[in-house]
């Protein structure tokens, strides 16, 4: 079993946390955003308080450990690991409450680059464990609006995990699925799985998008995020994300997985 030690060090290594990739104009800029409601940083949440910038640097300083002085505004963001890994207990306790319960399950990601192998094991662990592993809304049409313009998307789920791709001709074939912190692609799920008659989800896993638009709808839902996501954090003080983990959510894929053990380890999931 990994010991909290071990990971607390890993963490620091492969800078998942300590100090991250993510600079701390990009986390001011995304606070700034958050607090005129822009909608690319709320990713389907609505919060009930008014939050301006001040708020949002002391919430993320209390929540991640990041610089809680407003003129610190160069550098790279810092997470402290502590906060990480009471983040993870926290993540893992939920695990473990859903899997007792044989529990229905939604995960999705807007990360699949390097994410998806964290969803995916989780899908594994907690199917062994009893729990269905939703698939609602495979192959359904996502019309999600970028920098770009308007693009569409298809709704597909890889080993239990879904993710958005570009329709048939449009992607070279050997993407693991498109990058977006569009808070669409849940509600579309949620919406067909509820159409369906079939069971809904009692947790969604997943990040930006997939955590607070189904937090937002009233599901229970948790995930990582990084010092440039206020949104998820807000979530969780609002009541409507249960668990924000607190991590640098770009890193090299292979660095997720000593979470992963962790996290089943404690959830009592590993295989």
């Amino acid at each position: 079993m990994l010991s909290t030690g071990a990971l607390r060090a890993h963490l620091l290594a492969a800078r998942l946390a300590g100090p991250v990739a993510t600079s701390r104009e990009e986390s001011l800029r995304s606070y700034r955003l958050f607090a005129a409601r822009d909608p690319r940083v709320l990713i389907g949440l609505d919060p009930e308080w008014s939050w301006t910038e001040r708020d949002l640097i002391g919430l993320m300083a209390d929540k991640c450990g990041v610089s809680g002085n407003p003129r610190h505004t160069t550098g790279h963001d810092v997470i402290d690991p502590e906060r990480t890994l009471v983040a993870l207990d926290a993540f893992a306790e939920r695990l473990a409450a859903v899997a007792q319960r044989s529990g229905p399950v939604l995960l999705g990601t807007g990360h699949p680059h390097r994410l998806l192998g964290f969803y995916a094991a989780l899908a594994d662990a907690l199917s062994a464990a009893g729990c269905t592993v939703l698939t609602p809304a495979h192959g359904r049409r996502v019309d999600i609006t970028t920098r770009f313009g308007l693009r569409t998307y298809n709704l597909e789920y890889v080993r239990g995990v879904a993710l958005v791709r570009a329709p048939d001709g449009e992607s070279s074939g050997c993407e693991p699925g498109a990058h977006t912190h569009s808070p669409l692609p849940v509600r579309t799920a949620l919406a067909a799985a509820a159409e369906s008659g079939g069971p809904l989800p009692e947790l969604v896993i997943g990040d930006h998008g997939w955590v607070c638009g189904a937090g937002q709808l009233g599901f229970e839902a948790m995930g990582p995020a990084d010092t440039d996501d206020p949104a998820l954090f807000v979530g969780e003080a609002e009541g409507a994300v249960s668990v924000a983990v607190p991590l640098d959510d770009a890193v090299r894929s292979d660095y997720y997985r000593p979470l992963t053990r962790y996290v089943l380890n404690r959830a009592c999931l590993s295989q």
